[in-house]
């Protein structure tokens, strides 16, 4: 998986043997390895790559393929394997694997012959020295399983760079990324990306559902931590984190659970793009269950400039970006499939307390670059010499949000300018539902000034459509909110925003 930057951290460096070795290490927790970290001075992230591995290019990198035999289909129980995957070209952190088995931990050691090499870049596989083989690692790892046809073992996870994992359903392709952790995502100062230092796959751990637990332990100038992911492929694919972490400096600009996607263009800001393709996303939409009972919308967008939003909340309910539009026509892409990239849905295990869910838009000129990311941030800081726990789930799929229980959703948004009025903006909000005629408007502008507000039945769709020009006037940024309400004042819809 290639992310859209460099990363920070550190590599824990560890004594390993050859897979398959009868030799094996004591089952320490990886809690008890991130505490002792964090009282220790950070390092050197970076392998000492041997060649050819110091200089390989995209296609090279890609010619390097786990082996059967080797870094292929290892055995986790049940029908689950995994493979494990090389380093090199942007993937330059050493990150070690080891397999938890009944009588102890296996570490497994890198080795050049673990892997296949395409013809037409590699005479074959590299001889390394011993000394060089001990220097370096793996990139990450990827889990297989037959889940979505008895035929045919397909991944359902991949980790490869910073803390990075994705994860893909039944119905769905590889799309947005989850992170264990963000640190100063958004912010004036330089982003921190905490790596996955060391990777331990537990044989059998979830077999008896078609699943795998993996923990994975977490270091970075600011934090080290321990994640364990409790991971079942389906639709959807639900995924059970519990992360810990200790802070090794006092951190105010941390982000739990973030989502990390990618939006170029769509019926918002159109134009920013000129393509054939009507969208270009992974994701289209924030949504937010709030601990009010709201259900808050939030459209994304590819801003002229870095933007950040932030919703205050407590004890929130859940968060999640989706992609909403699910026809070949919305896109018009067969190669890139938008339409079939996952959406992604974050529910709380316990009390998260007082904090914000944070969305972070970055322009970008093109798609292959993620430029979305949203997450959660208490509203304390994390105090160094802390210990700090949250779990969450994840459900990844084609429909994985929680129905919202409203009389009326938001169907699309649409937005342009209005022509003849210089510097106005014409935006239409469509909601679906039932008896949507009766319901009233409630429209309001942080700043700028709104005109023509019109409500008015689209009887080609059945949808409610809400339209409404915006004069941002001098303001800088304004916040829109919109929703319907029934007679009484109570909300019959999502709280639309933007």
């Amino acid at each position: 998986m290639l992310t859209r930057r460099g990363f920070l951290g550190y590599a824990l460096a560890s004594a390993s043997l050859p897979y398959g070795a009868n030799a094996t290490e004591t089952r320490e927790s990886f809690e008890a390895v991130a505490r002792r970290l964090s009282l220790a001075p950070h390092g050197d992230p970076r392998m000492v790559l041997a060649p050819p591995f110091d200089a390989l290019t995209y296609d090279s990198f890609r010619a390097i393929r786990p082996a059967a035999g080797g870094a292929a289909d290892l055995p986790l129980g049940g029908d689950v394997t995994a493979d494990l995957l090389p380093p090199g070209f942007y993937f330059q952190d050493k990150v070690s694997i080891e397999i938890a088995r009944a009588g102890g931990v296996e570490p497994i050691g890198f080795d050049p012959a673990l892997f296949s090499y395409g013809a037409r870049y590699f005479d074959g596989p590299p001889d390394l020295t011993e000394a060089e083989r001990a220097g370096m690692g793996f990139s990450g790892l990827r889990i297989r399983a037959p889940y979505r046809t008895p035929a045919i073992s397909d991944e359902f996870f991949v980790t490869q760079g910073a803390s990075y994992f994705r994860l893909v359903s039944r119905e769905t392709l590889y799309g947005l990324s989850n992170r264990a952790l963000a640190i100063g995502t958004g912010g004036e100062g330089p982003e921190e990306f905490p790596l996955f230092t060391r990777l331990r796959l537990h044989e059998g751990s979830a077999a008896h559902a078609g699943g795998v637990e993996l923990e994975a332990l977490i270091d970075s100038p600011s934090v080290t931590g321990a994640a364990r992911l409790t991971i079942r492929p389906g639709e959807p694919t639900a995924t059970d984190v519990d992360l810990v972490l200790f802070p090794r400096v006092d951190i105010a600009d941390i982000g739990i659970a973030p989502l990390t996607s990618m939006y170029l263009k769509g019926p918002l800001r159109a134009a920013v793009s000129d393509d054939f393709r009507p969208r270009v996303h992974d994701s289209d939409v924030l949504e937010i269950a709030n601990g009010a009972g709201e259900r808050l919308l939030r459209p994304l967008s590819n801003p002229a400039r870095l933007q950040t939003s932030s919703f205050a909340d407590g004890n929130p309910r859940g968060f999640g970006l989706v992609q909403s539009a699910r026809r070949f026509d919305d896109f018009e892409d067969e190669e890139a499939a938008y339409h079939r990239r996952p959406s992604a849905w974050v529910t709380p295990g316990e009390d998260w307390g007082a904090g914000r869910v944070m969305l972070v838009e970055i322009p970008t000129a093109d798609e292959f670059f993620d430029n979305i990311v949203a997450f959660w941030r208490p509203e304390a800081p994390l105090a160094a010499g802390g210990t700090y726990r949250y779990s969450y789930r994840i459900l990844t799929g084609a429909a994985p949000v929680p129905d919202a229980a409203l009389q009326a959703r938001v169907a699309q948004t649409r937005s342009g300018l209005v022509h003849g009025r210089p510097g106005h903006l014409q935006y239409v909000v469509d909601f679906a539902g039932d008896g949507l005629e009766g319901l009233n408007v409630d429209l309001s502008a942080s700043q700028g000034t709104l005109h023509g507000v019109a409500a008015y039945p689209l009887s080609r769709r059945g949808h409610l459509r809400v339209g409404f020009q915006f004069e941002p006037g001098s303001a800088d940024a304004s916040e829109l909110r919109l929703v319907l309400r029934e007679s009484t004042g109570a909300a019959a819809s999502d709280v639309w925003l933007h």
